[in-house]
């Protein structure tokens, strides 16, 4: 790239770090959202675009982008019509991270003109071949239209951040702020649509999960360590009309010491890197801890933040020790994070979505930063990795979402849940969230239930949930009858004949102890036997969401 590196000039003027802007700085900020939404540049304006473009790009553009790859893009956005002129403009600039002629740009920021976006920081001068300081410029922000939806219908932002590495074309520098990415859409995707009066947003980054929890929370306290990523996410919520956070400097729960909140909602920087002075620590991601150490703290510190009742969710990473004594035992990652729990007090579900060995896990993180593989530098990185993991004794690691609650006081904590869900989930166009909701209000319930009131319990089979029959060739019986979800997890269950029954005769009309002896009555088997198969059983179900209690 032409003249100095983004890395030069991405400053952020004070006013992005201001609690309260000035008045300039607030109509900048509106002219901006303004032309923004004028140019269409938004998830399906880009889309539509795209599907203009397609046949120039040889390529759907948007696919190969999510890829990391441009030059479809590039190619769609050449020679574009005039109509298109101003948003193609914004998408290189702002979603490609390439620098532009300036009065392209000017075109395109009508309200906010080129003058404005270089008092807001959003883009810097660049010299061109002839010596002329205005007749190009280049992006220092990734501003990227967002669009999703929740409990609370569809939505749409702009997130602003640091250049990724398509921008930079080469390494991150440590102090990056990421946008968005695979983490945040997960954690986003699975948090619980509920009410809150308060809730903290620990470790905000860019700002996304404050921005959600804006939605259902009276008021969001949104912290980082870091002053540069506070910076962007202020300007986000600015940008965005969301004016019911407030942002904090400092590490971990410091900034909230002796405070409570009905909600904790957290991305941690949880990647295990070896620590190094030639071991890169990206503050977006690494916590500076040894280990899954800062993992740890974060959870652990969780509870004494909570109201009683008051629910955490997190992502996070937990390393899986190597065998010490013989036996394979692939819950020793689950169990490691179950021990650090345990002894507060705290109620939990803890889901293992994936599992990596160690060499794929430094693969992943080192790329991630934007090292290449076969160059010198991934290999030394490579090694460093490899060492700490072994040095430490660590087998693998495991990476999936913690729900904490604080139970209410005077109460022992009831939930203590350890699942492994390895492979896809089911469908959810609205994200987990919702799904989780509902297992967690089901699960409350039958866990208060003791035999007498689960047999008496009236409930209903999931509508997504379907049976099916694997039969050998000629065979007259099934070899294997699975229960089948077609959301939440998309689990399936190997079911016997009478849990088959009892899922099918479940329509919220007769208690499901009664349809236990009646099937009982039909297989030719002892009545209380075939409960107490049955009951664990419709446990797991109803924890699962397949079977749903009416009454």
């Amino acid at each position: 790239m032409a003249g100095s590196t983004l890395r030069d000039h991405a400053v952020f003027p004070s006013r992005w770090a201001r609690d309260e802007p000035d008045g300039e700085t607030a109509s900048l900020v509106e002219r901006l959202r303004a032309d923004l939404e004028t140019a269409g540049y938004t998830v399906p304006g880009i889309e539509a675009l795209w599907s203009r473009r397609a046949a120039a790009a040889s390529t759907h553009p948007g696919d190969a982008l999510a890829r990391g790859h441009r030059v479809p893009a590039l190619r769609a956005l050449a020679d574009v019509p005039a109509d298109d002129r101003p948003l193609a403009a914004l998408v290189r600039a702002f979603l490609l991270g390439m620098p532009q002629p300036a009065a392209a740009l000017d075109e395109a920021l009508p309200a906010l003109g080129l003058d404005g976006a270089l008092a807001l920081g959003l883009v810097a001068s660049e010299t061109g071949a002839a010596g002329d300081a205005a007749a190009r410029v280049r992006p220092l922000v990734d501003l990227r239209p967002y669009a999703f939806a929740d409990a609370a219908g569809e939505g749409r932002w702009w997130i602003a951040s640091d250049p990724g590495e398509l921008a930079m074309g080469g390494a991150l520098p440590e102090d990056h702020v990421l946008g968005v990415g695979g983490a945040s859409t997960t954690l986003s995707g699975i948090l619980l649509q509920r009410s809150a009066r308060r809730t903290l947003d620990l470790g905000t980054g860019s700002g996304i999960q404050a921005l959600h929890a804006s939605r259902f929370s009276e008021r969001v306290v949104a912290t980082d360590v870091s002053a540069r990523a506070l910076a962007f996410a202020r300007f986000t919520a600015r940008l965005n009309g969301v004016d019911t956070i407030e942002f904090r400097l400092g590490s971990l729960y410091e900034p909230v010491a002796g405070e409570r909140f009905d909600r904790i909602v957290s991305n941690p920087p949880f990647v295990i890197t070896p620590r190094g002075d030639d071991v890169p620590a990206y503050e977006y991601r690494d916590g500076g801890l040894v280990g899954d150490a800062l993992v740890r703290e974060v959870l652990t510190g969780a509870l004494e933040h909570l109201e009683p009742g008051g629910i955490a969710q997190f992502l996070a990473n937990w390393e899986i020790p190597a065998e010490t004594d013989g036996a394979d035992d692939e819950d020793r990652g689950l169990d490691r994070v179950a021990g650090w729990l345990d002894p507060i007090g705290a109620e939990y579900w803890i889901v293992e979505r994936e599992r990596l060995d160690p060499s794929e896990y430094a693969e992943t993180w080192i790329r991630d930063g934007g090292t290449r593989p076969g160059t010198a530098g991934f290999e030394a990185l490579h090694g460093a990795w490899l060492d700490d993991f072994a040095a430490r004794g660590v087998a693998g690691v495991g990476f999936g979402y913690v729900l904490l609650r604080r139970p209410v006081d005077g109460e022992p904590p009831r939930m203590r849940r350890l699942e492994r869900v390895h492979g896809a989930s089911g469908a959810n166009p609205g994200g987990l969230g919702a799904h989780l909701e509902a297992v967690l209000e089901a699960s409350d319930l039958v866990d208060a239930l003791d035999d007498e009131g689960l047999r008496a319990l009236v409930a209903v089979a999931a509508p997504d949930v379907t049976e099916e029959r694997h039969h050998l060739p000629g065979a007259e019986s099934p070899t294997a009858i699975l229960l089948r979800q077609g959301g939440g997890f998309g689990r399936a269950i190997d079911a016997g004949t009478a849990l088959v029954a009892l899922v099918g005769a479940a329509d919220g009309d007769l208690p499901l102890g009664v349809l236990s002896d009646a099937i009982a009555g039909l297989l030719d088997v002892d009545a209380d036997a075939l409960w107490a198969e049955l009951a664990p059983q419709v446990r797991s179900l109803v924890r699962a969401g397949m079977l749903l209690p009416t009454a």
